[in-house]
């Protein structure tokens, strides 16, 4: 009887894996770069050109395609497998602050992708950044170097309808499960009397966390979620709230992946 042998496949090397994972990290982020240089191209003009109004409205929108075109590219290549869709619930919905905590580079980016009218506060560096200044100018994104300046654009922000995407941390996330929270999102929240929607990160990896470079490679595709946590009403009291909120944000993501890398991640 002659003999069959079953035909696999062999798996990649070792060296073969390392160079997709390379080639998977440079042209995601230069993807990145170009879509962010030619959307700044364009918001210069248009800056100076449109009515605040729809400067507002056509400058988010537009941050928001740009955006998603660079999450299917890191779904098509296998960077991500990104879960995003808890946040399409919060569209239409009046205004509120969303509150993530903050483990990756991406976080802003990719809670983007999926809300039109989103207002983002920045750090003053990227607010003068070629690649991200202009574009955050046009949607009127906030500059968080006057934290008085930065509440009292905040509080205007909401009145006049807009989502507020606020990352309490300020930062990347450095210390397990969480890092120190600023009160400045309770002093917004009880001044605009708005709620504060928590949603919570779920990362499989630290990838481009604040312990890793920016050109530190992954295990991809790195698996990245978002979900809706804990909606507290606008705060009676400014620590009270602080209170409160660290101890629900220890609470979700006590025992979670990212928690674990955190711990093994010491951060400079």
């Amino acid at each position: 009887m002659n003999e069959v042998r079953a035909v696999g496949v062999t798996p990649p090397s070792k060296a073969a894996k390392t160079l997709l994972e390379y080639l998977i990290l440079y042209s995601s982020l230069l993807l990145l770069a170009l879509i962010c240089l030619t959307w700044s191209l364009l918001a210069l003009p248009l800056y100076l050109l449109l009515p605040r109004r729809a400067a507002i409205a056509f400058g988010r929108r537009g941050i928001m395609a740009g955006f998603r075109l660079y999450a299917y590219w890191t779904a098509a290549v296998g960077a991500y497998r990104l879960d995003l869709t808890a946040v399409d619930s919060l569209r239409g919905a009046p205004p509120m602050i969303l509150a993530p905590n903050h483990p990756s580079l991406v976080d802003a980016i990719l809670i983007l992708t999926r809300h039109p009218n989103l207002v983002c506060v920045m750090k003053s560096d990227l607010m003068e950044n070629i690649l991200y200044g202009p574009g955050a100018r046009l949607a009127r994104y906030i500059n968080n170097s006057s934290p008085l300046r930065m509440v009292r654009e905040a509080v205007a922000a909401l009145e006049d309808g807009g989502t507020l995407l606020l990352f309490p941390e300020g930062t990347r996330s450095s210390k397990s499960p969480i890092g120190e929270l600023k009160r400045s999102i309770a002093v917004i929240a009880r001044q605009a009397q708005v709620p504060v929607q928590t949603l919570i990160i779920e990362i499989d990896q630290p990838f481009l966390s604040k312990a890793r470079g920016l050109w530190s490679r992954a295990s991809f595709p790195v698996t990245y979620r978002v979900r809706l946590g804990k909606r507290f009403d606008p705060p009676e009291d400014v620590e009270t709230f602080m209170a409160e909120l660290e101890r629900y944000y220890r609470s979700e993501l006590q025992g979670s992946l990212v928690a674990d890398w955190l711990s093994r991640s010491p951060c400079p």
